[in-house]
């Protein structure tokens, strides 16, 4: 604000002078001009009348002299000895100008004390007479509106400059409340925790549009830290799960169950499958920073749906005999970009999911079809379905609806949130629907491209 305050008084400061010298100059300009034609009237009046030095001193060369002459102004004759052959004057002392016979026309300022004058003279010539034409005005008018001029400028650039750094500190504050309320809250943030702030700034402004951002990144922020604090306590309790029955059969083992075939044997089976569901979680995870990752849309290709399923279903027959899976396409003529691997993935996660927890009725039906310029895959199973209030958050990390059957079951609870993160790489969305004890639908889609 200083620094803006102190080049607009420069800029300021600089127009005033320059604009005081150009009328200083104008208004000296119109001066001499008026001098140029006074000299010219005198000039045509003494080659017109023939004047001698008789009728110079005459009262009609006085009166005509007289009518042409201004305020604070002089007309004097002089001989080439510089006596006075003619002298009329308003309101000027003759005696500030010292006679001075010249042969060529010049134009000065002279100062008597505090007076400025401007001085003219040229020769002149007529009959047997000849001399000089002095003319003198006083710039007491001139010099006082020129002091006048300056000093208006002067108060006036002051005022200007005042007004303006009022006023710029006032906009400056204005303006700097949003990004003070800023500096505030993000200290706030260091010193309390993500859940402060920034309160409603209401100026409509970009600093405004600024403070909003912030706060909705925070709640981003916050909303994200709070997953990962829960990604943690779920992953330790998920590892600390199978880590503590590997634990206890080893200590068993190693205190007298080595002894025992029987103890032995189940205590390696028990201590195997922990084993492969701490695999199962391990590799889980990877998949999920894997589906983290921005590379995720290397090796696209262009995909038929119809034949992908095919035989992708064909693979979950080979692995699920004891399951029915029926297809049905309706007009997918349309084709996918996507990788192969992920599209397969996802599929997979799915199918799964859906056989996992069919219960007894062992029947899952797929569709494909064309919806609003996308390519659907819905997946629908008949099993014992999800309570609606925990939809929500079947696509978190961890998450299990029901833990302890969930844990029967099989599963990590990492399947959906990896599909979920897979299938928004390539602008996909994943939808579930689900009624308790009748089923759940799972429905993909992706944007369709043009074969």
């Amino acid at each position: 604000m200083i620094g803006a305050t102190l080049l607009i008084f420069l800029l300021f400061a600089t127009y005033n002078f320059a604009q005081y010298l150009v009328l200083k100059h104008w208004m000296l300009k119109q001066e001499r001009d008026a001098l140029h034609v006074m000299m010219s009237q005198v000039q045509g009046y003494l080659q017109e009348q023939q004047a001698t030095k008789e009728s110079l001193e005459s009262p009609e060369a006085s009166s005509f002299i007289r009518n042409i002459l201004g305020k604070n102004q002089m007309i004097r004759l002089i001989d080439d000895k510089g006596a006075n052959l003619l002298l009329v004057t308003n309101h000027f002392n003759p005696k500030w100008i010292t006679p001075l016979p010249s042969t060529t026309s010049s134009l000065q300022d002279a100062w008597h004390g505090e007076d400025h004058i401007l001085i003219y003279r040229t020769p002149f010539a007529i009959k047997n007479e000849s001399g000089t034409v002095e003319m003198a005005t006083n710039l007491e008018t001139f010099d006082h509106f020129n002091a006048t001029l300056l000093w208006v400028m002067v108060i006036g650039g002051f005022l200007a400059v005042c007004i303006s750094a009022a006023s710029g500190w006032a906009i400056a504050k204005q303006f700097l409340r949003p990004v003070k309320a800023l500096a505030v809250t993000i200290q706030n943030v260091k010193q309390n925790g993500l859940q402060e702030r920034v309160g409603n700034i209401g100026n409509g402004d970009e600093l405004s549009q600024l403070a909003s951002l912030f706060n909705e990144l925070m709640d981003q922020l916050e909303v994200s830290f709070r997953q990962q604090k829960q990604f943690v306590d779920d992953a330790s309790h998920e590892l600390r799960t199978p880590i503590t029955i590997l634990e206890g059969h080893l200590n068993m083992l190693n205190r007298w169950g080595k002894k025992d075939p029987a103890i032995l044997e189940e205590s390696l089976n028990a201590s195997l499958q922990e084993v492969r569901r701490l695999k199962g979680l391990v590799q889980g995870l990877l998949a999920l920073s894997r589906s983290d990752s921005a590379a995720l849309t290397d090796h696209i290709e262009r995909i038929r749906i119809e034949p992908f399923m095919a035989q992708t279903i064909q693979r979950m027959e080979d692995l699920y005999p004891e399951f029915a899976f029926r297809m049905k396409a309706e007009g997918t003529g349309k084709m996918l970009r996507i990788n192969p691997l992920h599209l397969e993935q996802m599929l997979l996660i799915v199918i799964e999911n859906a056989v996992k927890y069919s219960a007894e009725h062992k029947e899952i039906d797929i569709r494909c079809y064309e919806e609003n310029k996308r390519v659907c895959i819905s997946i629908q199973d008949y099993g014992i379905g999800i309570p609606t209030a925990e939809i929500q958050h079947v696509f978190d990390r961890f998450y299990r609806v029901d833990r302890a059957r969930s844990r029967e079951i099989g599963g990590t609870g990492l399947g959906l949130a990896i599909a979920k993160n897979l299938i928004s790489h390539y602008q996909g969305e994943i939808v579930m629907t689900s009624v308790e004890d009748e089923g759940t639908r799972v429905t993909l889609s992706f944007p369709a491209v043009s074969s």
